[in-house]
């Protein structure tokens, strides 16, 4: 007899709540259809490695590291995380720093968020940053208490949790984003290789699609998955860290979303950040 069973997809995603809330649903073969996945965890500044080196078949990644891999892989129109009101924070330990000259640590220089840094910078400081330090993310706002560095670029849950730590709000990098685009803020991706053809690709989309979907209708479904993962988190930052990252860009990039990706790797690649986008590079099968 023919062994028919489908053979598991190698998918990285972090453990961040929006990504279990996303993937519950597929990664627990409640999506009819979808491949199996064979799930690792891992946070972005590490799938980020992983993608450049083309050790996975699906990775949630940072926007940034796109120019980097997109020969290999191609950019699924789903999955990932844009959004309004989300964009990285610069905190100091007192209110109104200069940051002209200063040290920042900041949690990966291949992140969307040190690109959006980066550009704010560029506007705002006349004189530029001083030295860029790279932190894990767990460790950049005792860094900052401490007076280990000037300022910290902190993400994800760090928005809600900063107060706690002392620390102030010097600059919102999502708000100066919005500001000066009017788009929304392109924070994570979903990739998948392009070796796996045009219909798996468009399947996998579908699956994701399918996923989040499943998560909207029944919440619940999927809190013992993102608790499981989400490193002793309060459950009420939980679910305002869900429901500021998974929103309709999830369910599908649309014109807004592929607007914001692009505007950002263009301005990017016009500070010398990253290289340019090949033509089509973001076209999706």
């Amino acid at each position: 007899m023919t062994d028919t069973t489908p053979e598991a997809l190698r998918i990285a995603y972090s453990p961040c709540p929006n990504d279990t809330f996303v993937f519950d649903a597929w990664a627990h073969g409640r999506v009819p259809d979808a491949p199996p996945l064979d799930v690792t965890f891992a946070d972005i500044d590490i799938t980020n490695g992983m993608a450049e080196r083309g050790e996975f078949d699906v990775l949630k990644v940072s926007y940034a590291v796109l120019p980097y891999v997109l020969d290999e892989y191609a950019l699924l129109p789903c999955g990932g995380a844009l959004g309004r009101g989300c964009g990285p924070l610069v905190l100091t330990r007192e209110p109104g720093v200069d940051l002209s000259g200063k040290t920042v640590a900041v949690p990966s220089e291949r992140s969307t968020a040190y690109l959006l840094f980066r550009l704010w910078a560029a506007d705002v400081l006349a004189d530029g940053v001083g030295e860029i330090v790279v932190l894990p993310f767990d460790r950049i706002m005792p860094a900052v208490r401490d007076g280990k560095v000037d300022a910290g670029l902190v993400i994800h849950e760090a928005r809600f949790t900063y107060q706690n730590y002392g620390l102030h709000k010097l600059a919102d990098m999502g708000e100066h984003w919005e500001a000066t685009t009017g788009l929304p803020i392109p924070l994570g991706a979903i990739i998948a290789k392009r070796s796996l053809g045009d219909d798996v690709l468009r399947g996998l989309a579908d699956a994701a699609r399918a996923s989040v979907r499943r998560a909207w209708d029944d919440p619940e479904a999927s809190r013992p998955y993102v608790l499981e993962h989400a490193q002793e988190m309060d459950p009420r930052v939980a679910d305002q860290h869900i429901g500021l990252y998974v929103n309709e860009f999830t369910a599908d990039l649309g014109e807004d979303g592929y607007a914001a990706v692009r505007g950002l790797l263009t301005r990017a690649a016009a500070e010398g950040l990253v290289p340019p986008l090949a033509p089509g590079a973001l076209t999706f099968p």
